[in-house]
């Protein structure tokens, strides 16, 4: 009855104090594995000597088999759920120190990382599969880069981050020269507390593997005799100069006459085309396809340029300045006459 009125309160605990207190991470904390005879010791951090006392959860600590006092400092083991949280020092009413017990957890969650670029920063991003815990608030994470991250070292910069529907993202920056050919892995470590069990993953991997560039931008669709020419930039946030960070695209077109879907390397397709899309990759290391662009309406013919008012969903030829202006001119003359019209057949 003893052992179950444990398991109870300790799971009580978890889910009203101890886990909410974990949004952020303890200044001091010790990762024990579960059930292991081998111990681990809280410390007692203070310079005067004397007798302390020390309490869990603000009650006192029952010294038993697997929770012993040695000195200033407690020795723990066997660690199990309930006796997970918050352990504290005491000498008299002054409370000396405090050390979360949490456990150690072989669950690995999902960690993904993308640069944009060669530039010095990338991002990634931790989910919980779990997704109870991060929509109840009880989860910290934070990353490091770096060996002194990977191996627990106390001079670690980790980044922290908020969760935003279930994912936590992060910006990284590096040291690394985009011009010298990569010799050294990137070392990212993520820690994460959820319902305190600790979750703890290095990754290592080349920034040119996670290479993933944003969508590129359609500039013009030019029609020629036999094809259309299809002008592509790079985006924005891409490397420059773009003559050494060169970029090769693929477009995506459907066809007039059946409805049929091809796809092109070269920037020349057929003309008799609905509409089409564009992606870009690394052109020397082939790197990640980057996301599909929309769909841009394709507009060739005399008759049709004025509807290439709307550039961001259509891919229309190079036109004089003044053209569009035009085109809103002659809108404006048609309602005019449309309302002339109206006026004469009703005065009639």
């Amino acid at each position: 009855m003893k052992s179950l009125f444990l398991w109870m309160s300790g799971l009580l605990f978890l889910s009203l104090t101890g886990a909410q207190d974990l949004k952020r991470f303890p200044e001091h904390f010790v990762v024990a594995k579960k059930n292991d005879a081998n111990p681990v010791t809280l410390t007692c951090r203070t310079n005067v000597e004397g007798d302390v006392t020390w309490t869990f959860q603000l009650e006192d600590v029952d010294i038993e088999e697997n929770i012993q006092q040695n000195g200033l400092n407690l020795s723990v083991s066997a660690v199990d759920i309930p006796m997970l949280g918050k352990y504290s020092c005491w000498r008299g009413e002054e409370m000396l120190s405090s050390t979360y017990l949490l456990l150690e957890s072989e669950e690995l969650d999902y960690l993904s990382c993308r640069a944009k670029s060669y530039d010095c920063n990338f991002s990634c991003v931790w989910i919980d599969k779990r997704q109870t815990a991060v929509r109840l608030g009880q989860t910290a994470v934070r990353l490091g880069l770096g060996r002194e991250c990977s191996e627990g070292g106390k001079t670690c910069d980790w980044v922290s981050s908020d969760q935003k529907d279930g994912r936590f993202q992060f910006e990284l920056n590096h040291l690394l020269s985009p011009y010298t050919e990569e010799s050294t892995q990137l070392e990212v470590t993520v820690e994460a507390i959820v319902e305190l069990s600790v979750l703890r993953k290095t990754k290592r991997f080349y920034l040119r593997d996670i290479i993933e560039p944003d969508s590129p931008n359609i500039v013009r669709c030019q029609e020629g005799k036999e094809d259309l020419n299809v002008t592509i930039d790079a985006p924005s946030s891409w490397s420059t100069p773009h003559s050494y960070f060169s970029l090769e695209h693929q477009i995506e077109y459907v066809l007039k006459d059946d409805g049929k879907t091809g796809r092109s390397s070269s920037v020349l397709i057929p003309k008799r085309i609905s509409k089409l899309r564009v992606r870009s990759r690394d052109a020397v290391v082939l790197s990640a396809w980057s996301q599909w662009t929309a769909w841009n309406n394709v507009i060739t013919g005399k008759n049709k340029p004025c509807k290439c008012k709307n550039k961001a969903k259509t891919c229309c030829p190079e036109l004089p300045s003044e053209y569009l202006e035009n085109c809103k001119n002659r809108k404006g003359r048609k309602k005019g006459g449309k309302s002339v019209k109206k006026t004469l057949k009703y005065n009639a």
